[in-house]
């Protein structure tokens, strides 16, 4: 302990190894700050130290854009700018963001996340982004590993994953699109004639259309399928498409730039506004109402499964009402006795 002066006094740790001596302040006296919570703290400290962590004052924020960069490398550009945008949201240029994680605490990490404001679905999804991110930070020894356990005990809300509830019927979709303006007409247009997720036609290029075949293939999650266009969309991918080179992105926006994600939030907002639709209207809602329009009218679990990009477990959790439905009416129609 050292006496700053006549009232105040400072916890220091020290230690002494092959590379010299070294020390830390810790805090100073408190009744909150006794001998007990300094040692403990230079305990702490000591074995950060040996393990190769030095910088106390790597804060969370950091951890976030590392974890983006990294993603970036190896997963590319796509899985890096969702994560980044998530961050952007929640992170960056916040207090959470500010601390340390060194002193970064299980109550911080649940008071940030209920500090977000969205849903619980949602908050579990910026979780594992932040989780992931954290993580990766003791793997690259920012942070010793015993503060992992103060965001792996924040748990996950559970039965956050509801389905999707909002339909838009075939009027309801003609009005967004006729309320929507410019590139993002097109977008929602887009949706609704494939089922595809937003960033299946974010990342869509001239080369991945097949006039010949009347196909497209999407890439997303480093997996590739080719999926037959309704007769209806044909002439909008043979119109994005036309004079393009290539490698020219098929949807982009008035400025002839590439979409990113969530450019597209506000735009949508304000065309639902426009066409009289509920509130929370947003492009998922485009994809939701094909996959429901497209089972309600007799196609199969599967055919809808590959053609938007998702498992047959999916189907069946999120629109098994649906099937149940279908097959029953089919059912009735079977001569049995």
């Amino acid at each position: 302990m050292r006496k700053i002066d006549a009232a105040q006094s400072r916890w220091i740790a020290k230690l002494r190894n092959e590379s010299g001596h070294h020390s830390k302040v810790l805090e100073n006296l408190s009744d909150g700050f006794d001998y007990d919570k300094a040692r403990d703290a230079a305990v702490q400290w000591f074995k950060a130290y040996e393990s190769g962590v030095t910088d106390d004052a790597y804060t969370v924020e950091q951890a976030c854009k590392d974890y983006v960069e990294e993603r970036r490398t190896e997963k590319g550009e796509q899985c890096a700018h969702d994560a980044d945008m998530r961050f952007r949201r929640t992170v960056y240029g916040t207090e959470f963001g500010k601390k340390p994680l060194a002193k970064l605490w299980m109550a911080d990490v649940k008071r940030w996340r209920q500090g977000t404001l969205l849903t619980k679905s949602s908050q579990n999804r910026t979780m594992t982004a932040l989780r992931a991110a954290l993580n990766l930070a003791v793997q690259n020894r920012r942070v010793g590993a015993d503060r992992a356990i103060e965001w792996k005990q924040v748990k996950q809300h559970s039965h956050a994953e509801g389905r999707r509830e909002l339909f838009l019927d075939l009027d309801q979709r003609r009005r967004l699109i006729e309320a929507a303006h410019g590139a993002v007409r097109v977008l929602i247009a887009g949706i609704a004639l494939t089922g595809a997720r937003p960033g299946d036609l974010r990342m869509a290029r001239r080369s991945h259309f097949d006039s010949r075949t009347g196909t497209n293939s999407f890439y997303a999650k480093n997996h590739q399928r080719t999926i037959p266009l309704p007769l209806a969309a044909l002439p909008l991918f043979e119109r994005l498409a036309k004079d393009k080179l290539p490698n020219a992105w098929l949807f982009t926006r008035d400025d002839g730039k590439p979409w990113a994600h969530s450019d597209w939030d506000e735009l949508v907002r304000a065309a639902a506004v426009s066409a009289g639709l509920q509130s929370g209207v947003c492009l998922y809602t485009l994809r939701h109402s094909f996959i429901t329009q497209a089972l309600m009218d007799g196609m199969s679990t599967l055919d809808v499964a590959r053609i938007t990009g998702t498992s047959l477990a999916m189907i069946e959790k999120h629109y098994g009402h649906l099937v149940m439905t279908q097959a029953r009416e089919r059912l009735d129609r079977v001569k049995l006795l």
